[in-house]
């Protein structure tokens, strides 16, 4: 009997796998979209029609479920998430728009390791070789954005690095707002995407009627940016991790940036200096350590939580 019941799971845990990869890979080619999208378009006008069609996707969804009509509580933290999210997407925008999509993938995965730095809602600092790995990264950044030699960052490496910083800031708070409380996600996704249409539409105004002499590629990396890379990929990341552990939901959606180099050298053209390349190399190994560090810390945290019953989690007396 358990034999048979392991067989009739291995099949779930494999579909599961590949949603994650799949949300991965969609979201590492989603920085090559954008960038051949604000070729041909400026950014506020790419943004503005991702975020409509994201939210008219969004609303057909929750139209047609009629069981879960939008509460209070997920219409203020979606307000509030909807702002936040609309930020870190001008500052990755403009920033792939000024330097590589593998670049902006490398340097944006710097989130992994900033997010626990920001999350207040634990009750144990982080290990001190969290903070080396940390360091990896930002030795990693600097590789990235000096890989013709030494010089300041570049503009979009700048910009997707603050989008980095905004974005470990908006996970963080997502955490904050929605853990323990009853919120569901495609009306929370909804509200977001609705604010950042809102939000969009006026900088994006006098540039829409570019839209009707835009080429079909064109349309055809927009409504990818939206459907794929929006409105699939939260919802199906939300699917899979609720059937997995989050150790190994972590470590497949880690997988981003690998994405996003592939997608850059394969379909792009873009090329990597051998300094580059060490730089990705300590990305990938940094995010890499800093993400198991993080998850040994957490899990540690929760087993002496459990064994204290309700006694919060006490620092040792020598720490």
């Amino acid at each position: 009997m358990f034999q048979g019941d392991s067989v009739g799971a291995m099949p779930v845990a494999r579909r599961t796998d590949a949603v994650l990869v799949l949300v991965a890979l969609v979201w590492g080619s989603s920085y090559l979209s954008a960038k051949t999208a604000t070729v041909a378009l400026p950014v506020m006008t790419v943004l503005f029609v991702r975020y409509a069609i994201s939210a008219l996707a969004c609303g057909a969804l929750v139209a047609s479920r009629r069981t879960r009509r939008c509460t209070r509580e997920e219409l203020r933290a979606g307000l509030l998430l909807g702002v936040t999210q609309a930020a870190v997407l001008v500052l990755e925008t403009y920033g792939v728009a000024h330097t590589s999509a593998a670049n902006a993938g490398l340097i944006i995965s710097l989130t992994i390791v900033l997010t626990p730095l920001l999350d207040r809602t634990g009750s144990r600092r982080l290990p001190s070789t969290f903070s080396l790995a940390a360091g990896l990264c930002v030795l990693a950044v600097g590789l990235l954005t000096s890989s013709t030699g030494l010089h300041a960052p570049r503009l979009g490496d700048a910009l997707v690095l603050a989008a980095a910083v905004v974005r470990a800031g908006h996970v963080a708070l997502v955490g904050r707002l929605t853990v323990g409380r009853p919120l569901d996600p495609l009306n929370l996704t909804t509200v977001q995407t609705v604010v950042g249409s809102a939000l969009f539409l006026t900088p994006a105004l006098t540039r829409l009627p570019d839209l009707a002499h835009s080429s079909a590629t064109t349309w055809t990396q927009l409504v990818y940016l939206a459907l794929f890379c929006s409105v699939f990929a939260f919802l199906a990341q939300t699917w899979a991790v609720q059937r997995t552990s989050a150790s190994r939901a972590s470590l497949l959606l880690g997988t981003e940036p690998i994405w996003a180099v592939a997608f850059g050298i394969s379909l792009g053209g873009e090329r990597l200096t051998l300094w580059a390349t060490l730089g990705a190399m300590l990305m990938i190994a940094g995010t890499y350590w800093g993400q198991a560090i993080e998850r040994t810390h957490r899990t540690t945290t929760a087993r002496t939580t459990k064994k204290d019953g309700e006694r919060p989690a006490m620092t040792p007396s020598g720490a």
